[in-house]
């Protein structure tokens, strides 16, 4: 009986041992069914892309940005190039792979133009898997640290963008920024037409095999990359450079803080030339401390013209027919509205004066006359018409529209003194383009900076001139030229005449707004001149500033002498026989 009791409490112990090993491989079961249903079904996706991610790789196809040209009469191909794209390297050392770092050091840093000590240091340190050596290697000096075959000295192609004419061009051209390999165009062209000298970014993909060596494209997923888009200027290199080295003499003669330059054609309204001093090199535009500086003033900085502004207003009261160039009036000296009263320059009174004489003598009160003889809104809008008060459009970025808000407050003094260029903003490429209005006939063109597009599928779009609106007749036009002929002969614009030639223009002396608060600066002042020739058949208008020069009070000192200057190379570049 005993022993029955033992054999049957033996074999509830295996039944329960059995049960318990049961119940483990169930668990297990149910654990191994649980991991591959969040395997498979709740994390397939992340198991899928890490699985893709070690079998495929995609690689970002880095297209060609667009080259920048200008017009080069003496090239092969009528062109020049402006902005190109250079071969660079990017140098960089796996330490681990040095066998002499010593040696190594010795015969690289010199080329790379790196102190021996610091190189050596980068290659002694084993345990980093990379250190970077030097950005920006030039084409010739990475041929020469490559042809040494130095063990762990690796390099990799880096995009570069690169200026041949430096300095010239650079307010219009501005720049380019590398992230990484990719480039993003900052100011002037670079920056207003960045998206199509960008091109577009192209993508592949390939797959590895077990051992990670590529063994081709992934089902043939290669998106191409697209090149940018070669842009073509109507500048002319030959004037550009001229104008550029004249202005900066002049800016250096008068010892003053900057200056411009704009040259247009007037009956297509195409820029021949623009610079403006200081200037920088984009090559080099990160050793500019104020970015300021990478700002085009030819259309960002917007002054108060001054009294280059009175043949708008002389011609807005010829074309009312409220005065004509014979018409007088009798100069006191000085205009009284109301609590103000407003002065000539030179504080004279000049008696009975002609229209044609207020322009010669630049009088401020007939200028006031003048804008007294038509409404307060006729007059302004002749001004818009000119193109004042709003952007041209032209492509390049950061351009400004001007201020002539103050022709919208309730006053006559506002109308009195923007007749004379005060107390209103313009830049100097608006200024120039609303003179080519005169020098074409009354028409205002719209001004433009680019020649023609040229797409990497061969497609060429040329760009035609633009005819904005007529803003005052042909005789109207006429006769203000030759009212701006006798300002250059017997007024204030002597130094802007080319002998030979009928050089029509306006000289401006302008005081200069302070930024901080209200009034004008003590005893600084913007000397500008505009101007055209021949007259008989225009081929250029062209305006010259010279910021606050020491060393001359009036623009017929400093603004006028360098009109002259290129206005003599212009008429024997272009071959004009004298008139």
């Amino acid at each position: 009986m005993v022993r029955l009791r033992i054999d049957r409490g033996r074999d509830d112990q295996s039944k329960r041992r059995l049960r318990f090993i049961f119940f483990c491989f169930c668990l297990f079961g149910v654990a191994v069914i649980f991991r591959l249903f969040q395997l498979q079904i709740v994390n397939h996706a992340v198991w899928a892309a890490r699985a893709s991610a070690q079998q495929e790789r995609e690689q970002s196809l880095f297209p060609a940005r667009g080259n920048i040209f200008m017009q080069d009469s003496s090239s092969f191909d009528g062109v020049y190039p402006l902005a190109i794209n250079r071969p660079q390297s990017f140098f960089y050392a796996i330490p681990k792979e040095v066998k002499d770092p010593a040696r190594t050091a010795r015969l690289i840093a010199p080329l790379l133009q790196l102190p021996e000590e610091q190189v050596l240091q980068k290659l002694a340190k084993s345990n980093d898997p990379w250190e970077p050596l030097q950005h920006h290697v030039e084409e010739e000096t990475a041929k020469n640290v490559s042809a040494l075959a130095l063990a762990g000295i690796h390099d990799l192609p880096e995009p570069a963008r690169y200026y041949p004419e430096k300095n010239i061009a650079s307010h219009i051209l501005g720049f380019v920024r590398f992230d990484g390999e990719k480039g993003v165009g900052q100011y002037g062209l670079e920056g207003y037409f960045d998206t199509l000298l960008a091109g577009k970014e192209g993508h592949m993909r390939s797959i590895r095999d077990a051992r990670g060596e590529e063994v081709g494209t992934f089902g043939g997923a290669v998106d191409p990359a697209e090149n940018g888009v070669d842009i073509t200027l109507t500048i002319d290199r030959n004037v550009q450079f001229f104008a550029c080295q004249a202005l900066a003499d002049a800016v250096k003669k008068n010892d003053a803080s900057g200056g411009s330059v704009v040259i247009l054609d007037p009956k297509t309204g195409r820029v021949i030339a623009m610079c403006s001093a200081p200037d920088f090199d984009p090559n080099a535009y990160g050793e500019i401390k104020d970015p300021f500086v990478f700002n085009n003033p030819a259309i960002f900085l917007d002054y108060e013209p001054g009294s280059i502004l009175k043949p708008m207003t002389m011609a807005a009261g010829i074309e009312t027919g409220s005065v004509t160039p014979e018409m007088t009036y009798n100069d006191k000296g000085y205009v009284r509205l109301g609590i103000h009263t407003i002065r000539n320059s030179d504080g004279k009174a000049n008696g009975i004066q002609t229209m044609v004489q207020v322009l010669q003598k630049s009088l401020n009160t007939g200028a006031v006359f003048v804008a007294r003889t038509m409404e307060k809104e006729v007059f302004r809008q002749f001004l818009e018409n000119f193109g004042l008060g709003k952007s041209t459009g032209i492509e390049l970025a950061t351009e400004v529209s001007g201020d002539m808000r103050s022709l919208a407050k309730p006053g006559e003094i506002y109308t009195a003194t923007a007749s004379y260029g005060q107390g209103i903003t313009a830049t100097p490429l608006q200024m120039v383009s609303a003179y080519g209005v005169i020098a074409n006939g009354g028409v205002l063109m719209k001004p433009s900076i680019i020649d023609a597009l040229r797409y990497p599928d061969g497609r060429i779009e040329k760009r035609d001139p633009v005819m904005v609106r007529r803003v005052v007749s042909e005789r109207t036009a006429t006769l203000l030229s030759g009212m701006l002929v006798s300002v250059v002969r017997e007024g204030h614009g002597k130094r802007a005449d080319v002998p030979g030639y009928t050089v029509a223009g306006k000289t401006g002396t302008a005081q200069i707004a302070r930024r901080d608060k209200a009034g004008y600066e003590q005893g600084s002042n913007i000397g500008s001149f505009v101007g055209y020739a021949p007259i008989e058949n225009p081929k250029f208008v062209m305006l010259t500033k010279i910021d606050r020069p020491k060393n001359v009070a009036f623009a017929e000192s400093s603004a006028a002498p360098l009109f002259g200057t290129i206005a003599k190379f212009l008429l024997e570049y272009y071959k004009v026989p004298p008139s």
